[in-house]
């Protein structure tokens, strides 16, 4: 039976009552992904090719790493609608452990990902159920595991309180955090001052280049790389088409983006952080060309369909 709040509202089960060794936490949508025959044209039609599927930032992560055979659990939630059970069910199917509550009367997330000839994207987000997010709802590592945070989850203030009891309980557990700051222009809202110490306690910071620049200031990627690593033990900056950075003590390593033909970058990041983590939390010692190499594939992958996962 799933667990059942007093107000109505349950959580999906767990497949086991054991405390799960990584846990990632964010956000689970459905996706509706439009790829653009050509420029937008406003106040007319463009052809299109349109699909839809799983996404948000946690549960993309999430099941990257389930595919990567990295045992995981999703904390997060979804409506009480047929996208919800759908999505919950979905995650079920690819592996990952589902920790979901789903919200009584809410919607389940959706985001419209529009993407231009290239590759480029913008983003039209409607979070829904995930900004109910609660500090209950967030299962803690077992002990020496691991916490994910999409940083999605400290950029709102209703999920916020879930997302800083996460990251206490995991440092409070002796747990490794790795954190994705998200987005530029939320994360500028929110502050980037406020934003650093609230994930002050994370092992690896995963920004992309802009990111970088937004928490530290620095006008060049590896300066801001440096600079990350001088706040957190690790920090691996995605560059796009450039590939990414490994920064950590003194240590600055680049590897190159694998050859892909760009169909649509949605989801890439997401893949990035998966395929590294996958790496790195089997030998957190060990090389960090080798942790990028496997970041840079399976996001090498995921740009060359349409849709994150």
């Amino acid at each position: 039976m799933a667990a059942r709040h007093a107000d109505g509202d349950r959580h999906s089960p767990m497949i086991t009552a054991e405390a799960p060794r990584v846990v990632v936490v964010g956000d689970l949508t459905t996706d509706v992904v439009v790829v653009l025959a050509g420029a937008p044209a406003p106040g007319s039609d463009r052809p299109a090719a349109i699909r839809s599927g799983g996404g948000g930032a946690g549960a993309n992560v999430a099941v990257h790493l389930a595919r990567l055979g990295t045992p995981v659990v999703l904390a997060g939630c979804v409506g009480e609608d047929a996208a919800g059970s759908g999505l919950v069910a979905e995650l079920a199917a690819a592996g990952v452990r589902p920790w979901v509550r789903t919200v009584a009367g809410a919607s389940t997330g959706t985001i419209v990902s529009l993407v231009e000839p290239g590759g480029q994207r913008s983003m039209l987000a409607d979070r829904g159920a995930n900004l109910a997010l609660r500090p209950d709802d967030v299962p803690a590592p077992a002990p020496g595991g691991h916490l994910h945070l999409s940083g999605y989850t400290l950029l709102d203030p209703r999920p916020r309180a879930a997302g800083l009891a996460a990251l206490a309980a995991a440092a409070a557990a002796g747990c490794t955090i790795s954190v994705d700051p998200a987005s530029t222009s939320p994360l500028a809202r929110y502050g980037v001052e406020r934003w650093l110490a609230d994930t002050a306690a994370a092992t690896v910071l995963l920004p992309n280049a802009e990111e970088a620049r937004l928490l530290t200031g620095c006008a060049d990627v590896a300066d801001a790389a440096r600079a990350l690593a001088a706040r957190f033990p690790v920090a691996a900056v995605t560059l796009g088409a450039d590939g990414a950075l490994w920064a950590s003590g003194g240590q600055l390593v680049h590897r190159p983006a694998h050859p892909a033909t760009v169909v649509d970058t949605t989801g890439a990041g997401d893949a990035f952080t998966a395929g590294l983590l996958s790496v790195w939390l089997a030998d957190p010692a060990g090389d960090p060309e080798c942790a990028l190499e496997a970041g840079l594939a399976r996001a090498a992958e995921v740009v060359a369909r349409t849709g994150a996962r």
